[in-house]
């Protein structure tokens, strides 16, 4: 059984379903192939929401029992219902795949169940069933990096996926890996109750965050109660009856020591997922990272395009959406592009880190003189009223022109403030451009402001 699409698109993520999302809507017929029962990808499954829902509770629990009494809240009775958090988690993916899969049946897009492998050019072949197509699209996202010694099973050793949904919280955690997925889902576990220790191979954590950052959110992590073991390299993890033992040694050589855990979570970053695609059938060889490399998202298969994780560039469900849009808009006979010198990063942690363009080692090592102006939340109205003070706001702007080169926030909601200076980079806005441009008081974008008016040394506040 066969049948003829426009465009197939393999992978049901936000690159996959964004990409069909848009091809439709430009008048293109489209079947989307995706292995697992739900639509929305690792993000929306195991990734992303799931842990945003963790990090949401898991701060309002730690903030009630810690904070509300300063507050004149008086709460008595304070208990951790790990289930209900769990169960909270679980509808709220349950209702965005249902939303997805509402959207693709809206766009009239064809939904293919079943694991999808190219089976030469221009035929996707999903069990029994044959899809041809004009334009194969490959949207099949990442997967967890394994290491060597340590052997996940999802219950005492666990990727991201499987420290989403323990059953207890551990006395004792061990996170491998200090970059987001580990530092987010180590400072949930932290809240509820978990001694976290963060065991990292580089001297620094969030390597790619700017080093200033880095550095006092370390700090900030350390007085919360995450403790730290930097340049140590992870040779194995013992699966003992009664606990886990972890292995290590320093990265620069040294004596080995080891660590004892009731859980160890596997996370030191992400590899492209490519297993069983067929690849070969069309000529494509991954690089030696394992990703499919493109021209304006085209393979070097005709025909065969790729977006997303799977493909070079930050590993990020916003990257992967932008690419899916411009995709779409190529195929279709349309111009699509998008600029990788604004896709901002988040972690999610408390404070958030945000950041959007070049840091300053970047600047440094290109040569390029710049301007930085610095403004702490500790001096911001909004922030001192709610007591959330930590860290502080950096605008880097070239020496001459005054071009924001990049932004690097740390505090709450740094998050949701990056997207103002991605709208005025976009827009290629100086430093000044964003000094002069009126922010409601008291808020804590206020920052924002200042920290581009201290590039000229200029900050109004406190």
């Amino acid at each position: 059984m066969s049948e003829t699409f426009d465009v197939v698109i393999i992978g049901g993520g936000p690159g996959g379903y964004n990409c069909a999302t848009r091809c439709s809507q430009l008048g293109l017929k489209v079947a989307l192939v995706e292995k697992n029962d739900k639509l929305g990808g690792t993000c929306l499954n195991v990734g992303c929401i799931p842990s945003k829902a963790m990090l949401h509770a898991s701060e309002l629990y730690e903030t009630a029992g810690k904070d509300f009494a300063g507050l004149g809240i008086e709460v008595t009775g304070l208990k951790l219902n790990l289930e209900t958090m769990l169960n909270q988690k679980s509808e709220a993916v349950s209702g965005l795949t249902a939303g997805v899969a509402f959207i693709m049946k809206k766009n009239k897009v064809t939904v293919v169940n079943g694991y999808g492998r190219i089976d030469g050019p221009g035929r996707v072949v999903v069990g029994d069933q044959v899809l041809l197509a004009k334009n194969i699209v490959i949207a099949t996202g990442s997967e967890p990096t394994p290491l060597t010694g340590v052997e996940i099973d999802e219950e005492r050793v666990v990727s991201s996926t499987g420290a989403l949904s323990l059953k207890a919280v551990p006395k004792r955690m061990i996170v491998i890996g200090a970059g987001i997925i580990g530092l987010e889902l180590g400072s949930v576990w932290r809240r509820l109750g978990s001694e976290v220790t963060v065991v990292e191979y580089l001297d620094r954590i969030l390597p790619g965050a700017d080093g200033e950052i880095a550095k006092q959110a370390q700090r900030i992590f350390a007085k919360q109660g995450i403790a730290f073991k930097l340049g140590m390299k992870v040779t194995g993890v013992e699966k003992l009856k009664s606990k886990l033992k972890l292995s290590m040694q320093p990265a620069a050589g040294g004596d080995a020591e080891s660590l004892d855990a009731d859980i160890v979570l596997l996370a030191v970053g992400r590899r492209p997922f490519t297993q069983g695609l067929g690849l070969e059938t069309v000529g494509i060889v991954p690089d030696r990272r394992g990703q499919i490399a493109n021209d304006h998202y085209k393979t070097s298969a005709p025909g065969v395009w790729v977006v997303g994780d799977v493909t070079t560039g930050p590993m990020l469900a916003h990257k992967a959406e932008d690419e899916a849009m411009a995709c779409a808009e190529i195929i279709a006979g349309k111009a699509g592009h998008v600029n990788y010198g604004i896709i901002p990063g988040v972690v999610y942690t408390k404070p958030e880190i945000a950041w959007v363009g070049k840091t300053e080692e970047e600047l440094k090592a290109e040569g390029r003189a710049y301007k930085a102006g610095k403004f702490p939340f500790m001096a911001n109205s909004r922030a001192k009223t709610n007591h959330e003070t930590d860290g502080f706001v950096k605008i880097l702007a070239d020496a001459k022109t005054d071009e924001v080169l990049g932004a690097h926030l740390m505090g709450v909601s740094a998050g949701e403030m990056i997207g103002e200076v991605c709208v005025a980079m976009e827009f290629g806005a100086s430093s000044e451009d964003i000094a002069r441009t009126c922010h409601a008081h008291p808020t804590l974008t206020e920052a924002v402001r200042q920290a581009a008016m201290a590039v000229e040394g200029r900050t109004t506040q406190m």
